[in-house]
């Protein structure tokens, strides 16, 4: 076994009276794929960030090649050729892609940028990310997962000894995911050692050398990842029994909640009908740009539509967000960190914003808003400090703040879209109880999940998109993984062969 190039030895860190870590030890050697494994909250960010320069230890030592180092900024952390890929973007957005990716690292000919090398270079890194991206595209105009390739591009700029890769498969899909892992080994092959940070357990097991998982602050399991299964790392990481990952089928649907007819949203998806009962678990399964999200946005008065809709037999119109809401009808947002919920401000403003009219009355009532509070940290289990940034939150925290501050409002048609995407597999089974739970009091659930395990498991009936239709519906036995992929891709099967 080599030299680490990287360590920890024994680390802790505080924030004010509160430790997060406590006496952390890790190491990370030249030629491995290390993954660090836990439930939101456990740790991961700070361990990751003390490795990368971003935080100091408040006890214990960082090791660089065998000695003691203090990465005073993450400047100093980059020189020695650490880098790190956040799972939030650390991207300028009014900038291009070239300009993002050489930010800080510019090429001169002289006075001058010399542009055509930075371009030449830009398009080599994303050619072998398989990123169709142009250099000259701007970054706000892109969508999440290109904008995850430009993070990892520049990090492939540097000459990294160590890279620290923090969800970086969260907002890929399989196809991006398979390239990213190609890298990876690339990486590893050439001596580079990579911290691999995941909630799903599938990716780690594929890909990782070493393992280290951690709850509560401390590392329960330091060894080789081939020494684990996918099952053990889940009970490792929650430290209780993980069998029954998805809640039990309770009950039968009852009445009609809502009907939809010839739903139209212009770009993305035409003539979408179906029916939703009260009780009904519906999945929306399909493949990345099949229209999925844009249909239900569009439903709920975030996008442009048309078509014929009527809740609870009622014909409605819905042409803004309010008209939905007023109605009952409620879209809880795949994207939580810049459409779900405002970072900058603390858990009580987030939770009542949607519902702000129970709260004011000339003046906003700040005692009704910090009861509501209480009922939602103990509803839903919301885990952090009160008066804390909501940014400041785990994932997993994060969501389940949105959660609560959609449930707010009361609705009665629910639309979920990725409900468990970045949170940990503990979060999940969480979620998953809250969903049915739902359900069983007779709310009209729609989830729309990447993840074909969670819609099957969580669904009573599923709708697979393609191409902006549906391709078909599936239920019971019926609805497998193989049945979800072939209508997805417009494969269907004869007696003799199949066809495209």
């Amino acid at each position: 076994m080599t030299a680490p190039v990287l360590a920890l030895s024994g680390v802790s860190r505080s924030f004010g009276p509160i430790e997060v870590l406590h006496g952390v030890s890790l190491a990370l050697r030249p030629g491995r794929v290390h993954a660090l494994i836990g439930e939101n909250g456990a740790g991961k960010s700070t361990t990751m960030k003390i490795l990368a320069g971003y935080q100091l230890p408040s006890s214990g030592q960082v090791l660089l090649d065998g000695r003691e180092t203090v990465f005073a900024t993450m400047g100093e952390a980059e020189a020695q050729g650490i880098s790190m890929i956040h799972q939030e973007f650390n991207l300028a957005e009014q900038l291009t892609v070239e300009q993002n990716i050489f930010l800080g690292r510019e090429l001169w000919r002289g006075l001058l940028l010399d542009k055509a090398a930075m371009q030449a270079r830009t398009r080599e890194l994303l050619a072998g990310l398989e990123c169709n991206v142009s250099p000259n595209a701007v970054i706000r105009g892109l969508s999440n997962s290109d904008k995850q390739m430009v993070e990892i591009a520049k990090a492939l700029l540097r000459e990294t000894r160590v890279l620290i890769m923090d969800e970086p498969t969260a907002v890929l899909t399989r196809t991006e995911t398979a390239v990213l892992m190609r890298q990876v080994r690339t990486l590893r092959e050439q001596g580079a050692a990579v911290l691999f940070t995941s909630h799903k357990l599938d990716e780690v097991k594929e890909i990782a050398d070493d393992l280290t998982i951690m709850r509560d602050g401390k590392v329960v399991y330091s060894g080789a990842a081939a020494a684990m299964d996918e099952h053990q790392m889940a009970e490792a990481m929650v430290g209780r029994e993980m069998s029954a990952l998805f809640p039990a089928r309770t009950g039968q649907p009852g009445a009609l909640a809502l009907e939809v007819r010839g739903l139209t949203v212009p770009g993305f998806s035409e003539d979408i009908s179906f029916t939703l009962r009260k009780g009904e678990v519906l999945g929306i399964a399909g493949l990345i740009g099949s229209g999925r999200t844009e249909t239900f946005e569009g439903l709920c008065g975030l996008r442009p539509a048309w078509g014929d809709v009527r809740l609870h037999g009622r014909p409605v119109s819905v042409r803004e967000p309010w008209q939905a809401l007023d109605h009952g009808l409620c879209y809880l947002t795949e994207d939580r960190k810049t459409r779900g919920l405002m970072l900058g401000k603390g858990m009580r403003e987030n939770l009542t914003l949607q519902a702000l009219k129970r709260f004011s009355r000339g003046l906003i009532d700040r005692a009704a808003e910090e009861r509501a509070l209480d009922s939602a940290i103990a509803d839903f289990d919301i885990r952090g400090h009160r008066g804390a940034l909501v940014g400041n939150l785990s994932g997993g925290n994060q969501q389940k703040l949105l959660f609560a501050k959609t449930m707010l409002s009361d609705p009665q048609v629910l639309i979920i879209d990725e409900p468990t995407r970045g949170i940990d597999i503990g979060t999940k089974q969480q979620m998953y109880e809250f969903i049915r739970k739902l359900a069983q009091e007779g709310r009209a659930i729609v989830v729309i999940s990447s993840e074909m395990q969670e819609v099957i498991g969580l669904s009573d009936r599923i709708l697979v998109m393609r191409r902006g239709r549906i391709a078909g519906e599936l239920a019971g036995m019926g609805a497998t993984e193989d049945a979800i992929v072939r209508l997805a891709m417009g494969v269907q099967t004869t007696p003799d062969k199949e066809i495209a």
